[in-house]
């Protein structure tokens, strides 16, 4: 059974980090493009950042330069550094992992919410 957990998220200033964790179990997760999704309130789920099995990353230009996904495949997991925050950055982030012709697996999500 695929598990995707998410953990990191939580509430930061303008301005602050967060690192948010996505752990993965029930995949060879070595062969997994994985990522980051988030959907605010009222908004359709937008792709965030991206790392695929070889290392290649993508970002939304709304966070280059903000953002650093990486990923440790000892352990499994993907990461997001997420620095500067601003407001629009609120969301609920989901993990997922995806390889070609399997289906696309999806965490649960982490709140990230970026408030004064």
């Amino acid at each position: 059974q695929v598990q995707l957990v998410e953990s990191g998220g939580g509430l930061v200033q303008p301005g602050g980090s967060l690192r948010l964790s996505c752990a993965a179990s029930g995949i060879i997760f070595s062969n997994y493009a994985m990522g980051w999704y988030r959907q605010a309130p009222g908004k359709q789920r937008d792709l965030v950042a991206a790392i695929t099995s070889g290392g290649n990353t993508n970002y939304a230009d709304s966070v280059k330069g903000r953002f650093t996904i990486s990923r440790d495949n000892a352990k499994n997991t993907v990461y997001l550094q997420m620095n500067s925050l601003k407001p629009e950055d609120t969301a609920v982030y989901y993990c997922y992992a995806d390889r070609r012709f399997m289906t696309t697996q999806w965490g649960r999500g982490t709140q990230v919410t970026v408030s004064s």
